[in-house]
């Protein structure tokens, strides 16, 4: 997890430590989970296992301060913060340069909200704008040191790492190759809407709603980022108690009552 570790701009010597390991721990234990309901082989699932814990490695050198501010003000102007709706809103916008794009756009409006178009900012909305780039770029420190470890990286791995913001990539996939990536993009949204730490930070989400969550996991499979067949076996597991643990580690307070009932008629929900 120290490949989420980032140089501090500018304290020589520094490190900015990475922001998302917990998520990404937590995330790549559901993933597992599912994964294994779903029956894909050991083999596989090793190297699913390390792309999960790397899926967020794009973002080594969050600024959660700036980050927070920059998207935060995106949100509350209804300006889109992933590329595929960037260029769903702005369809002109040459492939790959949605950063640029938005800098152009509206860096203004954002040098008069508090926020100058430094490098850093703009690095800040290169890891979400960029994302693509910003992991190709992470991905030279990360393939030697997991080579010392003993551990590869695949080009499925890339591939199932940027489904969330890049569909179009796995439109030739392989099918468990996509099944993997709609299972990372269902968990990893299942983590970071119970996650406390990540509500406050980035969104100024004052609370943490279930139902909420699973409303935006409706949405992501009505638009075919996640099938029926990953939504019943997350259902399953998250109704038979499997994740409980997990989300409370996420919120950092244990689940209510009424939240564990929630949970354990999921399954049943999703059947009727």
């Amino acid at each position: 997890m120290r490949l989420y570790d980032y140089p501090h701009p500018t304290k020589p010597g520094a490190v900015i430590r990475g922001y998302d390991r917990p998520h990404a721990v937590r995330t790549a234990m559901m993933c597992m989970a599912v994964a294994e309901r779903l029956g894909h082989p050991a083999e596989r699932l090793s190297d699913y296992q390390v792309a999960c814990l790397l899926h967020d490695v794009s973002r080594a050198g969050l600024d959660r301060r700036l980050f927070g501010k920059i998207w935060s003000w995106a949100k509350a102007h209804d300006i889109p913060t992933r590329p595929r709706e960037w260029r769903a809103r702005y369809p002109s916008t040459p492939y790959g340069r949605e950063t640029e794009a938005f800098v152009s756009r509206y860096g203004r409006e954002l040098e008069a909200a508090g926020v100058p178009m430094t490098a850093w900012a703009k690095e800040q909305i290169e890891i979400r704008l960029g994302h693509a780039r910003r992991l190709r770029r992470r991905l030279v420190v990360v393939k030697p040191a997991l080579r010392r470890l003993g551990l590869r990286w695949a080009p499925w791995m890339q591939d199932i790492v940027l489904y969330y913001y890049y569909p179009e990539k796995l439109s030739n996939a392989k099918p468990w190759v996509r099944q993997l990536a709609e299972i990372l993009v269902a968990c990893e949204q299942l983590e970071a809407y119970s996650n406390r730490q990540r509500g406050r930070d980035y969104y100024r989400r004052a609370q943490e709603s279930l139902p909420e969550a699973f409303a935006y996991l409706d949405r992501l499979n009505a638009e075919g980022m996640v099938s029926d067949q990953v939504m019943t076996a997350l259902r399953e597991l998250v109704a038979e108690g499997t994740f409980d643990a997990i989300l409370e580690q996420a919120r950092g307070v244990p689940l209510t009552d009424g939240e564990r009932r929630y949970l354990r008629g999921l399954a049943r929900e999703r059947k009727s």
